[in-house]
C-alpha cells in the first residue's frame, strides 16, 4: 500500500488566486475547497463563494495553471489572477435584464393561473372566454420561454452536476422546476397519460421560483458590486499615464511602463503614480488617503512619497523604487482582497451543513413523493409535494450569508477608511465594548474647526 503523501506546511509557499466561474452555493465552493485542500501538494485552500475567487498556499511544483485547471476539471472554470488584477466585473446589469425578462414572462401565468384563486369571478369570466386547454398552452410556451431563456443557466449548471454526482443548489431548482414543467406538459398535451383525478397543471410554480432565484441573485450580484467598489475606488486612486524624463526630456508615457529607478515630473496638483523618493523640488504633498492626516505634508529631497498621494501646489520630480504589486498602494487593495477573501471561524459550521444538504434534500424530496403517493389522493400532490421540497430547500442563503457579510462590512469599512487586515476581525468586532486609539497628536475629525 502506497503512503500518502503528508501536507506541507504553508510557510513560504507560493500563493496562487484563482477566479472561478460557475460556483452559485456553498456546496459549489465546498467542493472545490475539498478537492483541492485533499492534494498533497496543497498546503491551504480558501474558496470564496461571494468574490468567485480562490487563494491556495501550494508546492512550487504545482504551477498555477495547473492549479487552475484542476479546478476547471470540477467543472467551474478557473484563471490564474494576476498581481494587480481589478475585481471580477459587475454581473448585477445581466442578472437584472434576466430576472426582468422572467418577471414579463412569468406574469401572465401567474396571473392566469393564480387570479382565479383570488377573485373567483375573474376565474369564471376567463374560461368563459378561452378554453382550459387553450389557457394551458399558453401557459406552457411562457413558462418554457422562462425556462429555456433565463432559466437555462440553471438547467446548464444544475444537469452537469448531477452528471458528476456532486449534486448543488441548480440541481435542485432544475429538478424542481423541470419536474412541475414536465409533469404540466404531459398533462396539457397527452392527458391520457394521467389519471383523471390528477390532471393539474404546475407551470406557474415552475416560473415564478426560477424568476424568484433569478430577483435573489440580481439582489446579491448588487451587493457584491457595491461591496467591490472599494477596491475599485483604491485601484482608481493611481492615474494611468505620468511624465517621465526619458534623456532628460519629459515624455508622457503609461504607468504600466514605468521601471524603479525612472524618474517622473509631478505637476501641481497631479496623483502621484508609483512609490518613490523626491530628488527634485520641496513642497507640500496631500496624504490623506494614506494616513488620514487632513493637513498636507512637507516633502523635500530624500523623503519618500506614496503612489496615489496628491501633489500641492509646488513642481517636483521623484525617482520611482516601486511599481506593481511592491507599491504601499498595491499592497494595501491586497489586504482589503485577503479580508473579504477570509474565513471565519462560523464558516466551518456553514460547509459541514452544506456538504450533506442538498444529498439530504434531494433524499427528502423523493420519500415526500414516496409517501405521497402512497398516503396522498393522488400522483399531482406526490409531484407537488417533491417539487416544493426541492424548491424551496435551496441553501443560497446559508451559504452566501457568512462570505457576503464579510465583503460587505470590509468593503464600507475601506470607503470609510478603516482596513481589516483580517477576515476574523469582523468577527470579532461584534463583540467590542470598548474601542481604543492609540493616536500620536490629536485625533480629529478629518477638518479644521
Amino acid at each position: 500500500m502506497t503512503q500518502a503523501a503528508a501536507p506541507i506546511p504553508a510557510d513560504g509557499l507560493p500563493v496562487t488566486r484563482l477566479a472561478i466561474r460557475g460556483m452559485s452555493c456553498a456546496a459549489c465552493s465546498g467542493r472545490v475547497g475539498r478537492v483541492l485542500s485533499a492534494r498533497p501538494d496543497v498546503a491551504d485552500a480558501q474558496v470564496n463563494l461571494a468574490t468567485h475567487r480562490a487563494q491556495v498556499s501550494h508546492d512550487p511544483a504545482l504551477t498555477p495553471q495547473a492549479l487552475a485547471q484542476i479546478v476547471t476539471d470540477l467543472g467551474y472554470p478557473a484563471t490564474v489572477i494576476a498581481d494587480r488584477a481589478p475585481p471580477p466585473p459587475d454581473e448585477a446589469p445581466a442578472l437584472r435584464r434576466a430576472a426582468l425578462t422572467a418577471a414579463a414572462l412569468t406574469l401572465p401565468v401567474a396571473v392566469v393561473e393564480m387570479g382565479g384563486h383570488l377573485v373567483p369571478a375573474f376565474h369564471h369570466w376567463l374560461h368563459a372566454l378561452v378554453p382550459m386547454r387553450a389557457l394551458w398552452v399558453v401557459q406552457m410556451i411562457l413558462t418554457l420561454a422562462v425556462l429555456a431563456g433565463p432559466g437555462r443557466r440553471f438547467f446548464g449548471t444544475g444537469l452537469a452536476a448531477l452528471r458528476r454526482c456532486a449534486p448543488e443548489m441548480n440541481s435542485l431548482v432544475a429538478l424542481g422546476a423541470g419536474t412541475a414543467f414536465a409533469f404540466s406538459a404531459v398533462v396539457t398535451l397527452a392527458p391520457g397519460l394521467v389519471p383523471a383525478a390528477s390532471r393539474q397543471v404546475w407551470f406557474e410554480a415552475a416560473a415564478v421560483i426560477v424568476t424568484l432565484i433569478l430577483t435573489g441573485r440580481w439582489l446579491e450580484a448588487r451587493a457584491k458590486g457595491q461591496a467591490g467598489a472599494a477596491i475599485r475606488a483604491l485601484l482608481a486612486l493611481t492615474p494611468d499615464h505620468a511624465t517621465a524624463l526619458r534623456d532628460g526630456h519629459p515624455v508622457r508615457v503609461a504607468v504600466a511602463d514605468l521601471q524603479p529607478g525612472d524618474l517622473v515630473q509631478l505637476a501641481p496638483g497631479e496623483r502621484i503614480a508609483l512609490d518613490g523618493v523626491l530628488t527634485e523640488g520641496a513642497g507640500h504633498v496631500d496624504e490623506s488617503m494614506l494616513t488620514g492626516e487632513p493637513v498636507p505634508v512637507l516633502r523635500a529631497p530624500g523623503d519618500t512619497v506614496t503612489g496615489g498621494t496628491v501633489n500641492g501646489a509646488a513642481a517636483l520630480t521623484y525617482r520611482v523604487t516601486a511599481t506593481g504589486p511592491d507599491t504601499v498602494l498595491s499592497r494595501i487593495v491586497a489586504l482589503v482582497e485577503e479580508a473579504q477573501a477570509a474565513r471565519l471561524p462560523v464558516q466551518a459550521l456553514v460547509d459541514r451543513v452544506t456538504r450533506i444538504f442538498v444529498p439530504v434534500v434531494m433524499g427528502l424530496a423523493v420519500l415526500a413523493f414516496a409517501l405521497w403517493l402512497t398516503f396522498g389522493p393522488d400522483l399531482a400532490h406526490a409531484v407537488v409535494a417533491a417539487v416544493s421540497v426541492l424548491i424551496i430547500a435551496c441553501p443560497c442563503a446559508m451559504g452566501l450569508a457568512v462570505p457576503m457579510s464579510i465583503m460587505v462590512g470590509s468593503g464600507r469599512g475601506a470607503r470609510l477608511g478603516i482596513l481589516f487586515r483580517q477576515g476574523d476581525a469582523l468577527q470579532k468586532l461584534a463583540g467590542a465594548r470598548v474601542v481604543a486609539f492609540d493616536k500620536t497628536g490629536t485625533l480629529t475629525q478629518g477638518r479644521p474647526a
